[in-house]
């Protein structure tokens, strides 16, 4: 395990989420966008007639490599417990919609409170070129409360339908589900306060982060793919560097929570 410190607000941990959350304090949040699930990990593997890749971007740059990595099924159910004990706050999980109902059992499994599936609509997806049946067009996350008492956000009443380019111009391109920074600004901005601290379980290539900093928040992402914690250190170090880019100031005064809890145990 290896660790990169940014600014006292940011720490990134390149390692296995389940080895390291043991050794964490408690977070505000916990925003993630997981490994697919099984049967999305095969979508994202075939190849089109006489081995031609898919066309995935259609703004003209170059796929994004294939999934490369493990589905979420076989760890779903041990990592969303340990994450709900450490959080005070919202629980929020990307998925496909056939995975809505497998982290809702699981987060009731945990104790939490589920509370809604929500919809990020992409108006630029790719059209099912094939022509046999619809393309996916959308994506879902769940949400959950953690905390005590009533759930809270900034949203008001609000619906649960967020709508955001994948392919927009900051996107950077190398990791297969990246996000974009604008939905991740959005999130982190009805789901959080300034000074709370979101835990990125599965960081990738580190868009989450980058929309903490941005807004005042503090991070812990944890990534254990080399290529993609370089790249979410980069990331996130370049938005730590460019206050201009902040959208709101930092708090005076943020939460007693130290981001250097546990070292001394793991060491």
């Amino acid at each position: 395990m290896s660790e990169t410190f940014l600014n006292g607000d940011v720490r990134l941990i390149h390692g296995d989420s389940i080895n390291v959350m043991p050794a964490l304090g408690r977070v505000a949040c916990v925003m993630s966008d997981p490994p697919y699930e099984a049967h999305m990990h095969a979508a994202k593997r075939e190849k089109k007639a006489f081995g031609a890749q898919r066309r995935i971007r259609l703004d003209g740059h170059a796929n994004p490599p294939p999934v490369n990595f493990a589905s979420i099924d076989g760890v779903r159910e041990i990592i969303t417990q340990p994450l709900i004990e450490k959080c005070d706050g919202w629980f929020i999980m990307f998925c496909t919609p056939e995975g809505v109902a497998p982290w809702r059992d699981a987060i009731e499994a945990g104790r939490a409170k589920y509370k809604r599936a929500c919809i990020w609509v992409k108006p630029d997806s790719a059209p099912q070129f094939n022509g046999q049946g619809p393309a996916m067009g959308a994506e879902c996350f769940v949400t959950a409360w953690c905390g005590s008492g009533f759930s809270s956000w900034n949203g008001g009443g609000r619906r649960n339908v967020f709508t955001h380019l994948t392919n927009a111009s900051d996107r950077h391109g190398e990791h297969p589900t990246e996000k974009p920074i604008s939905l991740m600004l959005e999130l982190v901005d009805l789901f959080t306060q300034p000074g709370d601290v979101i835990l990125d379980p599965f960081m990738g290539s580190g868009s989450t982060g980058v929309a903490a900093v941005r807004l005042g928040r503090r991070f812990i992402g944890i990534e254990k793919d080399p290529r993609f914690y370089e790249i979410a250190c980069e990331r996130i170090a370049d938005a730590v560097s460019r206050p201009d880019m902040f959208v709101t100031s930092r708090p005076r005064e943020p939460k007693p929570i130290s981001l250097f809890a546990g070292i001394e145990a793991a060491e």
